[in-house]
Order: structure tokens, then C-alpha cells, then sequence
């Protein structure tokens, strides 16, 4: 089945429906999603409860009426048939209402994400144009390709007036010492955790109201680039994008502040941006604030567990993902990069490819919790996985077992 048909079936499924319970995954492009079919829904009369979490087993599911399930749920092979699914992990859910760009041959780690494939539903679902900009979210979040479906996407947003690309610093943050002091994506050596350094920089390129934006790319460049990779460097400036519809304008802030919200544990706050609420940004602003700054700390404080392997260790596993992400991508890597720390009980664990490496995480995620008993997997170049945290040693065995010299 192509993917405009299964769209089109789980469009004319869900208009069906008196109420639907809606689970979300807390990142950027899960709540994207759940927020542009909540959006849908409303419109049409339809009725719902949406909540955004970190994870999803079929225990996790509510025992009666309808379910929708956001950017995870593909992976598992036991949930009800009659479970609604739009994800873009590797599928391996059965069922009749299953949006999954894997299932019609699109890449879905590149090509679109959980947010895009939300959207195509949307679209047939009514006239819902206005709601490519959040689709624009998972593209960011998941950090894919403007290609294929994606491009599709983002074109008829600019081409409706929903979306305006512009250039300039691809750093989120309400201020310019707090875009470099605050910098995880790219993590910028010399001036991420260190305002200080990131306000005489400010102050030195900036005259009256006028900044000199050559000397200060110059400058960030210059001291990060010993340490920083070339994505990272290549990452500070380039294309924007301005969205008329949304609380917050800047694509990239957007996306930074609803993927720190669900990772902080309030992922109701960052739906109700997507659900176009003002009466949070502030407090939102502040969490992506903490949240970053956690980031940061992990960064700094992450320990090498092995020699051979990039295996590290952050005392704070609620930002294991996004410290993956900086040490795989903005720094110098030859290999997979894998981070684990603990929240309560259990641990968490991501593992990223960094850029000209291609390994099957997916694969080896899976394969590796399973035998620990835990949960894992994800997309080919980044990939998770959770176990319980007295499972810690047997992974790291299994992991340094599993990945070749």
C-alpha cells in the first residue's frame, strides 16, 4: 500500500471515531505529530486526550476505545490490531491502521519523519495546509533530509505562505549569549556552558545595536574549530525558517523548546504550543533552559567506559540522546558513539553513527536489550534502547561483544 493510501484509510478511520486517546513520544517530532492530528481532529468535531511519554509497551496501553499511537509503536509486534499507529522506526506492527513510510519503500529515517506522516493524515482529513510548519518540527527534531517527502512538505508550506526560509545562525535560544552559551546542536567548544566567554564575545562584535555577524562566525569558528568536527562548524550558519502560524516564530526555537519540554518530563507544555496555547512560553523558555544547560553538563562530565568502543557514561540519563548526538556529530569521531545513564530503576541507552559511518543500530540496540531484558531500537544510524539498570554491566559485555574492532 502506498503511503497517501494508508494516510488516506487511517484519515477516514479516524474521523470515525467519538473519541481517541492519543500517546506521543516526548520528543520533538512525536508531539509534533500528535499535536498536528489533535489539530485535525478538533476541527472536525472529533474528541480526544493526548499524552506525551517517553517510551511505549503494549502494558502502557488504556484498556478501552480507541487508541493512536505517535512516533513509536511500529516496533512492537504485540499490540492489538485495532491500535492506530504513525511512526517511522522499522515496522514491525501488523496491523490494518499503520501510516509507516517504511511499509511503501521511503526511507524513513531520511525522507519523513513521524511529524510528516501525521501531516499527509491530516491532509485528508480536511483542509489542514497551515499545519506544515509543525511538520517542519520533526525534520528538525530527527535532524533528516529535506528530500523526498520532506521537500514535498516544506514546498507547499513556503509555497502557502506558512513557511519562510531565510538564512541566518541555525542556534536556538532567546539571545545571543544564550544561543552560544546554550549551543548543543551543534555543541560549540570554548563557548557552550561558558556565558562568560559567550558575553565578551557578544560584546566585542556588537556596536550600539549593529552586530558585525562576519567577525563573530569568524571568531566561534576559530575557537571551536580544534575540537569541533566539520558538520558542527558548517551547522552554525545556514537556513532558517520562519513559521506565520505558530507562538513561536523560529522554526529551530520551536523545535528546541518542544523537544526539551518532552525530555524534561513536560511534554503537556510543549503540546500546547504545537497546539498554538501562548500562556506557557515563558515557562517553557525556562525549561529548554535548564534542560540545555543539563545537556551541556552531560557533555562535560560524560566518562569513557572503554578504550576501543565510544562507549560513555552520564550521570543524568534523561539527556543521554541529545549528549550522543553532540559527541557523535560535533566532535571527531571514527566509530559509533554509545551513551548510557540511569533514571530511577532503569537505564537508558542511545547510540549514534556520526558522519561517514554506517552501521545497523537498529539492529544492534535491539538485539543487545533483548538479551539484557530490556527494550531497544530505533532508526539505522540512531537507534536506543532501556534496561533495567542492574542490567548496566551485561550490556556494556554484550555491546562490546557485538560492535566490531
Amino acid at each position: 500500500m502506498s503511503l497517501d493510501a494508508a494516510a488516506a484509510s487511517l484519515a477516514d478511520h479516524l474521523l470515525e471515531q467519538e473519541f481517541v486517546e492519543v500517546l506521543a513520544h516526548h520528543d520533538a517530532d512525536g508531539i509534533a505529530a500528535a499535536s498536528i492530528l489533535c489539530h485535525a481532529m478538533f476541527r472536525e468535531g472529533g474528541r480526544f486526550r493526548l499524552r506525551i511519554r517517553p517510551g511505549i509497551s503494549t502494558a502502557d496501553l488504556p484498556g478501552d476505545g480507541s487508541v493512536l499511537l505517535c512516533d513509536f509503536g511500529s516496533a512492537l509486534t504485540d499490540l492489538p490490531g485495532d491500535v492506530m499507529v504513525v511512526d517511522h522506526h522499522l515496522p514491525r506492527f501488523e496491523g490494518d491502521y499503520h501510516v509507516n513510510p517504511h511499509l511503501a519503500g521511503i526511507d524513513g529515517d531520511r525522507d519523513i519523519s513521524a511529524a510528516g506522516a501525521a501531516y499527509l493524515v491530516a491532509q485528508r482529513m480536511g483542509d489542514n495546509r497551515d499545519l506544515a510548519g509543525l511538520a517542519l518540527l520533526g525534520i528538525i527534531g530527527d535532524d533528516q533530509a529535506l528530500d523526498g517527502p520532506n521537500r514535498e512538505i516544506v514546498n507547499e508550506g513556503i509555497a502557502n505562505g506558512f513557511i519562510a526560509p531565510r538564512r541566518g545562525l541555525r542556534l536556538p535560544g532567546r539571545g545571543l549569549v544564550e544561543q552560544l552559551a546554550l549551543a548543543v546542536d551543534p555543541y560549540l567548544p570554548g563557548f557552550s556552558g561558558v556565558p562568560d566567554r559567550a558575553r565578551t564575545l557578544v560584546a566585542e562584535v556588537t556596536d550600539e545595536d549593529d552586530m558585525d555577524i562576519e567577525s563573530l562566525l569568524t571568531r566561534i569558528v576559530l575557537a571551536a574549530a580544534p575540537n569541533a568536527s566539520v558538520s558542527a562548524l558548517c551547522g552554525i550558519w545556514g537556513t532558517t525558517y520562519s513559521l506565520g502560524r505558530e507562538v513561536i516564530d523560529e522554526a529551530l526555537n520551536l523545535a528546541a523548546v518542544v523537544d526539551a519540554c518532552g525530555k524534561a518530563g513536560n511534554g503537556d507544555i510543549g503540546a500546547s504550543l504545537c497546539l498554538r496555547s501562548s500562556h506557557a512560553i515563558q515557562e517553557a523558555w525556562e525549561i529548554t533552559a535548564r534542560y540545555r544547560q543539563a545537556v551541556v553538563t552531560g557533555i562535560h562530565g560524560a566518562r569513557r567506559l572503554d578504550e576501543r568502543v565510544a562507549l560513555f557514561a552520564v550521570d543524568d540519563g534523561s539527556v543521554a540522546s541529545d549528549v550522543a548526538d553532540a559527541l557523535a556529530n560535533d566532535f571527531v569521531r571514527s566509530g559509533p558513539v554509545f551513551v548510557i545513564g540511569r533514571i530511577g530503576d532503569h537505564c537508558s541507552v542511545s547510540a549514534r553513527c556520526p558522519p561517514g559511518i554506517d552501521l545497523d543500530l537498529e539492529a544492534v540496540m535491539r538485539t543487545i536489550a533483548e538479551a539484557c531484558g530490556g527494550q531497544g531500537g530505533g532508526h539505522r544510524l540512531r537507534a536506543g534502547a532501556r534496561i533495567a539498570a542492574d542490567q548496566a554491566d551485561q550490556f556494556r559485555h554484550e555491546l562490546l561483544e557485538a560492535i566490531p574492532a
